[in-house]
């Protein structure tokens, strides 16, 4: 016998299985969550609603959005984002709990909502007043309609009216996940619809709720209830998650047991005690009396699961989830090796590091067997895109050698960690397969910058362990690196500004399967994604731009102010900048398609890249490296923040578009907020109150820009083969076993056989000393003990005279 609640079901509702389902919008006013591990929920605000709530994990979004809904049965139905004008506020600072209030055009009545999640259980909490004209309050109907999709997806979901030991309330579930509506009021009337069918939207067009449906299967689904106001115009809603209906039916009662007070005085106590984390001289140097430095903390902070503790996703956001269907069930709710070491250095950069050390400890156990780490995974490990990115390969070695000077690291040990993956950049580097923009192979100038920096941390680990051919090994690699890269990512032939031929390009595009590719950055085509029908999509490379070359000064590994770093920077404003109202901005490179399309529809496939904050800060760096005033690229991205303080991933940078709700140095319909726009905003702060760059790693710095005597390298490996070597350098050979070199250097009329040494770095190589003289190439093949074959061809690597 089911004691819990009765589930009605004699009156279903017809019509299914409703409209294609699709997600909210990405503009977002508010993202919030306990700072407690206990509560288990997520939620995010905008446009005067509830948009999105997860649970159990924050990867798993189970509505589309929340509303409240007025009229007064007779001449004028508001629902909650369109028919009302909006204002959200934070409760607190710190806080991430809000207060919005919505109000009728014409002044007759206003909601004055405050929403937070029960800071122990998985609840969400609306307190509502509902605050009208005393004539006119007695008309009112308050309505709520709640659209789940449970299981992250808007089909297949399964609604009922239930009559609880407490009231009536409305559920919904879905593989095994379910969720309860209910509040200190009472329900007078309730229906279950199919979206675009018989919801309550619908419904309600004639200013009267005329469905009264129970029950709902297998579709596309929307819940109604009319809230009895004349049994209060100030109330508290729940809408609570379990994994039975019997569990979130006591979580509903459990929450509801005590008043909204006593969850909100909890609730903010717990955000600032989170808040004591900040050090708070950085704020001196913001313009906003350090607002935005505070916010972005938090809202970091509230990226990381529970569960899963250390887990930190890219945003709390689906880019044009307008557009989105069940198709498009990632979003940016998804863990970004690179977005997450980020936002745990920015974390670290505020002054907190205990975060960063579950990151560092949760991304240990996420690696890959060989190494590296996929393009981006749900929390739990599961890949979702498949690609690697090598700087997503780097960034945790950089994190774990940030930490261990930071005095951070507690009792665990990244070494594990940090040796496969440097292994791995050996192995599968020097180019890409995906660079930071995630579209193209090859080399790239900050993929480059990233693997050396972190090939570097890595040398510094092994040092500490004793192992000091290890780390010369390491060394040497990076060493290799960085006097390759204007070689391979540096054109003397651009045409995109006049008099500056000279100059960095995103990246040289790379045939990843042809070991022998030509590595010249003037020639080579690539082929720009994301363009739309029509549009050119092959371009010369060594016109196409971006400021990844930045980097190099971000970690220590070349001088800001270099003339060919000033001229490639002239080439990007030429080529890349936007001026705002707000301040200066930069798109990602020329010809980007991924962004709102040019008329100001959703990106679907298309577009057309728009300006990205996060640039404005990798700015702000390089001009305080250069001994330059980085206070503008603070105000600008103060400024492109959005009242309630969050950064976007792009924002609009041409005229407005009033009809798409795009105006200029606003956010598109791109993912907001972007965690790791706050942190690079975070960063900023720091380093200008340093008086230097945060990220600049000082072993790096020592190791590139210090006194060292270098001595030129080449490395020879099956993946990558140099057709050329200067005379007076080193040519390494590598390979994955043991092997004996048999080589000669003078056609074959002698030669001489090397067996490799071994590395803990799964390499074994074999040096050759070519000497200032040397005129002959060099001529070698492999003999393989393990299997006591040969290679069964030579390879030869011709001498370039000094």
């Amino acid at each position: 016998m089911n004691t819990v609640a009765i589930l009605l079901d004699k009156n279903p509702a017809p019509g299914g299985p409703g409209i294609t389902p699709r997600w909210t919008r990405s503009n977002k006013d508010g993202v919030g969550t306990a700072y407690s591990g206990l509560s288990h929920l997520w939620f995010t605000v905008g446009s005067g609603i509830i948009n999105e709530v997860s649970f159990p994990t924050i990867d798993r979004p189970q509505i589309r959005d929340f509303q409240l809904m007025v009229t007064d049965g007779e001449t004028f139905f508001h629902d909650g984002r369109r028919g009302m004008h909006n204002t959200t506020e934070y409760l607190e600072e710190h806080t991430l709990g809000f207060r919005i209030t919505s109000r009728d055009p014409q002044g007759r009545y206003q909601l004055i909502k405050r929403i937070i999640t029960d800071p122990h259980r998985p609840s969400l909490l609306i307190h509502t007043v509902l605050d009208a004209d005393p004539a006119l309050l007695p008309k009112l109907k308050l309505y709520s309609l709640l659209a789940p999709h449970l299981g992250v997806g808007g089909w297949g979901n399964n609604g009922n009216v239930a009559i609880a030991p407490y009231g009536k309330v409305l559920t919904a579930h879905k593989d095994g996940i379910w969720l309860a509506m209910g509040a200190s009021i009472p329900f007078s009337r309730t229906s279950c619809g199919y979206v675009g069918v018989n919801d309550g939207w619908q419904d309600l067009q004639n200013f009267k709720m005329d469905y009264q449906y129970d029950s709902i299967t297998n579709g596309n689904i929307a819940l109604t209830g009319e809230l009895d106001i004349t049994a209060g115009n100030e109330f508290m809603m729940v809408l609570s998650f379990g994994y039975s209906l019997h569990h979130a039916l006591v979580e509903l009662a459990q929450s509801l047991a005590f008043p909204f007070d006593h969850h909100a005085q909890a609730y903010i106590e717990q955000w600032s005690r989170a808040g004591k984390h900040l050090r708070p001289d950085p704020v001196r140097v913001t313009t906003d009396g350090g607002r935005l430095y505070r916010i972005s903390h938090s809202l970091i902070l509230a990226h990381e699961d529970k569960i899963h503790d250390g887990a930190t996703i890219a945003s709390l956001s689906t880019p044009w989830g307008e557009v989105a269907s069940d198709d498009d069930i990632g979003g940016y709710h998804l863990v970004w090796t690179r977005d997450m070491c980020n936002s745990a250095t920015g974390l670290m950069a505020a002054g907190h590091n205990s975060p960063p050390l579950r990151s560092l400890s949760y991304l240990a156990c996420t690696q890959c067997a060989e190494g590296g780490f996929y393009q981006n995974f749900w929390i739990d490990g599961t890949p979702y895109w498949r690609g690697i990115q090598l700087d997503e390969v780097s960034f945790p070695i950089m994190l774990a050698w940030r930490m261990y000077q930071a005095g951070a690291l507690a009792e665990f040990d990244p070494w594990p960690m940090v040796l496969a993956a440097a292994s791995y950049l050996i192995q599968h580097g020097p180019a890409t397969p995906q660079e930071r923009w995630e579209e193209n192979s090859g080399y790239s100038p900050s993929t480059l910058a990233s693997n050396i920096a972190g090939l570097v941390c890595a040398a510094c680990f092994a040092r500490e362990r004793g192992l000091d051919d290890t780390a010369q090994f390491l060394e040497d690699y990076a060493d290799f690196l960085e006097s390759h890269v204007d070689r391979w990512t540096v054109t003397t032939q651009g045409e995109l500004l006049p008099g500056v031929p000279r100059h960095f390009i995103r990246i040289h595009p790379m045939d990843l399967t042809d070991p022998q590719a030509d590595e010249d950055p003037n020639r080579g085509v690539i082929d720009i994604r994301n363009r739309g029908p029509g549009e050119q999509v092959r371009f010369p490379a060594k016109d196409v731009v971006d400021a990844g070359f930045l980097e190099l000064v971000r970690y220590g590994i070349r001088r800001a102010g270099d003339p060919l770093f000033e001229d490639s920077l002239k080439v990007v404003d030429a080529t890349l900048k936007v001026d705002t109202p707000y301040g200066p901005c930069w798109r990602r490179y020329n010809h980007d398609g991924y962004g709102q399309k040019k008329d100001g529809g959703p990106f679907q496939g298309w577009g057309h890249g728009n300006a990205w904050p996060l640039l404005t800060g990798e700015r702000g760096h390089y001009e305080l490296a250069a001994g330059r005033d980085p206070a503008p690229y603070i105000r600008a991205m103060e400024r492109f923040a959005t009242v309630t303080g969050l950064l976007p991933e792009q924002i609009w940078d041409r005229q407005h578009v009033p009809a798409q709700m795009l105006y200029l140095g606003h956010a598109t319909g791109s993912a907001m907020p972007l965690s790791w726009a706050h942190a690079e905003y975070i960063k900023l702060v720091r380093s200008t109150a340093d008086k230097q760059v945060f990220d600049v790693l000082p072993e790096v710095a020592d190791f590139f820009l210090g006194d060292r005597k270098r001595y030129p390298i080449e490395i020879w490996k099956f993946n990558r083969q140099p057709r050329t070597v200067e005379a007076g350098a080193k040519l390494r050979i590598l390979g994955a076993a043991p092997f004996r070199l048999r080589s000669s250097i003078d056609e074959w009329q002698s030669n001489a056989d090397l067996d490799s040494k071994a590395t803990q770095l799964a390499q074994h190589f074999v040096d050759i000393n070519v000497s200032t003289d040397q005129r002959a190439p060099i001529r070698f093949t492999f003999f393989w003990p393990e299997s006591g074959n040969w290679e069964g061809r030579n390879y030869e690597v011709a001498v370039l005279a000094r």
